[in-house]
């Protein structure tokens, strides 16, 4: 088992079991203990868990996010199918205003080696722009980065979508139904989400299927605001019945 497979595997049991201990993640592993030790200071340092004595707990409460730094590692291929068909909706010489989170990550990926112009509004995805300087062309909004997460909030990131507007917004998803829309964790992250769609002519959202169905703390948009949705073939089939019904175009890869 290579370390970030296992860095993943021991960060889905303690977040799903509430907490674990050092010797029953080396059995689960077949890591030594020290190993283990490691991997949890490591995981610790990056936020994805809470170090304690003999073993490691979840930093989650019911209803919060899980943190950057484990959803980056969770459906990485869907999330880069999604992102590929994503860009293929996105004609050269579009405006983009590109939201945060780690599907909207791979996105950025792709789009800053296209002659497009995008608004990012995540630090991470900033950083992957201003390093590989290609075609695309790069607007940075104002904005509090949130921490560990990155994105930008606040009354300069809502100054700066209020400021302009864009051909399409590429929305990340915590949570999307039919019967309750597009949700976000955090009220100010919600903000910005309803800042971006109401400056764009058309809405795509990004998401793998683990979010359909599920509702978050915020509430963002209706799905008839929603133009399309890509995600992948783990999607419930009824959510996706009730969401196309609703006025949302979905696409699967």
């Amino acid at each position: 088992m290579s370390n970030a497979d296992r860095h993943r595997l021991i960060a889905k049991v303690v977040r799903d079991s509430g907490g674990a201990t050092v010797q029953e993640l080396a059995e689960l592993t077949g890591a030594s203990e020290m190993t283990v030790r490691r991997d949890l200071d490591t995981l610790a340092a990056q936020g994805v868990l809470e170090r304690v004595r003999g073993g490691a707990r979840t930093l989650l409460l019911r209803g919060e996010e899980p943190p950057f730094a484990l959803r980056v590692h969770e459906a990485v291929d869907a999330k880069r199918r999604i992102a590929a068909e994503i860009s293929a909706l996105i004609a050269d010489g579009e405006s983009v205003v590109l939201d945060s989170g780690t599907t909207c990550r791979e996105v950025a990926r792709l789009l800053r080696e296209r002659p497009v112009t995008v608004m990012p509004l995540s630090l991470q995805a900033i950083h992957l722009f201003s390093k590989a300087p290609g075609p695309a062309t790069l607007v940075v909004p104002g904005g509090e980065p949130r921490a560990a997460e990155g994105a930008l909030t606040g009354p300069l990131t809502l100054a700066s979508l209020a400021a302009l507007r864009f051909d399409t917004a590429v929305m990340g998803c915590c949570g999307l139904s039919a019967a309750n829309g597009l949700t976000a964790y955090d009220l100010d992250d919600a903000a910005v989400k309803k800042g971006s769609i109401a400056s764009a002519r058309r809405v795509v959202v990004a998401s793998d299927g683990s979010k359909l169905g599920h509702t978050a703390y915020a509430h963002v948009a209706p799905p008839a605001d929603l133009h399309t949705l890509v995600t992948d073939a783990s999607a419930p089939a009824g959510e996706i019945a009730a969401l196309e019904h609703a006025g949302t175009a979905v696409r699967v890869v």
